[in-house]
């Protein structure tokens, strides 16, 4: 009797683990959509370029969470035609990831920066730092990004 209570058992395990594992690799994790907005206000390529690393990465991990990318004060370098060293990549960021970029008309009127000088994928808005607050108002989560 004791052989086949062992054997049943044994069965009984294997069964399990076997239908345990199954159910797992059948599962698919629901990726969640995050909304974050970052506030560019360097002037350093180091930090564009790290910005860019940490878009395309944010987008590698959780694809088709949204992305803001605020621009103000030396940050408007990020998005201007001729001062901008990562211009290509942000156009395929807004182009494949749809990725937003925004500048401030605040710094645009202080710095006489001209609308047709910032990458044609942009969009601008009269305040930066206001554009920041109604995202972090609608639950988007905030990132400063340089220093």
């Amino acid at each position: 009797m004791r052989p086949i209570l062992f054997l049943f058992v044994a069965l009984l395990m294997t069964t399990n683990i076997v239908s345990a594992q199954s159910s797992k690799k059948g599962q698919t994790k629901k990726q969640k959509v995050h909304k974050i907005v970052f506030q560019m206000v360097s002037k350093d390529t180091a930090d564009h370029n790290a910005l860019v690393r940490q878009l395309y990465n944010i987008q590698k991990l959780a694809s088709g969470s949204k992305l803001e990318v605020v621009c103000h004060g030396p940050g408007m370098n990020f998005i201007h035609k001729e001062k901008s060293l990562v211009l290509d990549k942000l156009k395929d960021l807004y182009n494949t990831h749809k990725v937003d970029f925004v500048g401030c008309e605040f710094t645009m009127q202080q710095k006489n920066i001209k609308r047709e000088q910032l990458m044609d994928e942009c969009r601008t808005v009269p305040g930066g730092i206001l554009e920041i607050v109604e995202r972090q108002e609608k639950g988007w989560t905030y990132i400063k990004s340089g220093y």
